[in-house]
């Protein structure tokens, strides 16, 4: 018996790299997947390669089922149809998995309106787009598991991704919100933050002129999002999971870690003389460091 047996999948952007690694550890848990991907280049421009078929002739030949989907996440209209895929070849969703994207890195200074709303679209919106859709269907049966697929560039920031930064902090925002709305169907929403070595790595790689670690091989992220779509995680709600290395994270939620109170308000005079003082404090207090490589005030 595998954990997904029975169930279906659909995984955006599962053609390729840390998408397909999804796929193929859902499918040998049991699990019917639609492998979506519209087979486009990293920066989302056309390609004749068609990764969605490939990747469903490897898990039949592996003894699973799979069919392809190539409609575009950043159509509303086409998400649904993505979702409508799995209905039709399956009989119902059980899961999402919101995956697909695509990067046009450019620095605040050089980018163009164009390349923003590229990158939102693909991430932000098709989140969004799919998710509008299979959970009107989870909730009338009943279950469901929404994965979304957030970064590092979104929690922590990257330099070069305004774009996918904004979307993928996004993604965040999202996962919280619809783990509080949908929870009470049966419907669990968490995100994951993959690393690995994929067409969006690659050229990090290509700098130092070295092989990628062991650690960076993206299949080493399946196994947290393939848990997280079973019935065993129905207790998990709401949170936001990575991996770094060999090891899977628990990120805390963003929250207060500390305070200034005054009687009555602050005056600008009065933040002036205390912020710095107060804020050091509460970041020692909780055993972190000044940003920016500032030092902490005598």
């Amino acid at each position: 018996m595998g954990l997904l047996d029975g169930r279906v999948a659909v995984i955006t952007g599962s053609g390729r790299g840390i998408g397909r690694e999804f796929a193929l550890s859902m499918a040998s848990q049991g699990a019917s997947v639609v492998i979506n991907d519209v087979g486009v280049s990293l920066d989302g421009q056309g390609s004749e390669e068609d990764p969605a078929a490939q990747t469903c002739r490897d898990i039949e030949a592996l003894g699973g089922k799979a069919v392809p989907s190539y409609d575009s996440v950043a159509d509303f209209d086409g998400a649904g149809r993505i979702i409508q895929t799995a209905v039709e070849n399956f009989g119902k969703i059980d899961i999402l998995v919101n995956n697909a994207g695509i990067v046009r890195d450019r620095s605040l200074l050089k980018m163009t309106p164009e390349d923003f709303d590229a990158v939102v679209k693909v991430h932000m919106y098709g989140t969004f787009n799919t998710a509008r859709h299979a959970a009107e269907l989870m909730k009338e049966q009943g279950y469901g598991r929404i994965i979304n697929i957030t970064s590092q560039a979104g929690l922590r920031g990257n330099f070069g991704q305004t774009n996918y930064g904004a979307a993928k902090a996004a993604i965040m925002g999202m996962t919280f919100v619809w783990s509080i709305e949908l929870g009470k169907y049966g419907i669990t929403v968490n995100a994951m933050s993959p690393a690995g070595a994929t067409r969006m790595t690659e050229a990090l790689f290509a700098r130092t002129g070295e092989a990628p670690p062991p650690e960076a091989n993206p299949a080493l992220n399946a196994p947290m999002v393939t848990w997280l779509a079973s019935e065993e995680a129905a207790h998990v709600n709401g949170q936001i999971l990575g991996r770094t290395d060999f090891a899977y994270t628990i990120y805390r939620h963003p929250m207060q870690i500390g305070y200034m109170y005054r009687e009555g308000g602050w005056d600008v005079e009065g933040v002036s003389e205390n912020f710095n003082k107060i804020f050091a404090q509460q970041l020692q207090h909780v055993g972190l460091a000044m940003p920016g490589g500032m030092e902490f005030p005598k």
